[in-house]
């Protein structure tokens, strides 16, 4: 990637970074790093779609070169060193899971992230025709999980969820009602994606075996 591509791509993150990803636009960027929106183009592409592709690689990109994932031999270790990675990205760019979930990687930093994933897969058994099936669950799970705790949905948030539960007649959910005192405990977000990522690789496991 050039320098110039590079700090084109930065500023695009830095301005959803500030303002959210509705703000990006070629015209803003172009302010940003001191150019026309025209001379935007042989850089990234020549429209918004391109430069939203780039802004994914951007951020995917670094991920599969950290020093855990490419001095791990084994691919237990490297889909939970790229889970990890992947969710500490999404909470320093919460917008960046919109991004994820509603167009597919192209750009060369993104398709090099999902190879890494492939050849994880692979290397634990996985038959090729199951591959891309199981890498659109793994990487749907580890998108999931990082937007849901950057939307609120994993924390009160603004909508209490206990405090909604009380509008509910009594006796209308008897699972609720079950189990209450679970319900009511507070998360370790970080030993249940922790959890999550070994049932993941449990499944994974099965599906070799199969």
């Amino acid at each position: 990637m050039s320098g110039r591509r590079e700090e084109i791509l930065d500023a695009a993150v830095a301005i959803a970074d500030e303002r959210g990803l509705k703000a990006v636009s070629m015209r803003a960027v172009a302010e940003r790093v001191g150019l026309t929106p025209m001379a935007l183009y042989p850089h990234v592409g020549g429209s918004k779609d391109a430069l939203l592709d780039g802004m994914i690689g951007r951020l995917l990109a670094p991920l599969p070169q950290d020093a855990a994932w490419t001095g791990a031999p084994d691919w237990r270790e490297r889909l939970r060193v790229l889970g990890h990675a992947a969710r500490a990205m999404t909470q320093h760019h919460p917008w960046a899971a919109v991004l994820l979930f509603s167009r597919p990687g192209v750009d060369p930093g993104a398709v090099r992230t999902i190879d890494g994933i492939y050849a994880a897969l692979l290397d634990a058994g996985v038959p090729p025709r199951e591959v891309p099936r199981l890498e659109r669950l793994v990487s749907t799970f580890i998108i999931g999980f990082a937007a849901s705790e950057a939307g609120g949905r994993f924390g009160p948030g603004r909508l209490d969820p206990r405090g909604r539960r009380g509008q509910l007649p009594d006796g209308a959910l008897p699972a609720h009602t079950e189990l209450a005192r679970w319900l009511e405990e507070p998360v370790d977000w970080e030993a249940e994606f922790e959890a999550d990522l070994q049932d993941l690789q449990r499944l994974i496991e099965a599906a070799a075996a199969r």
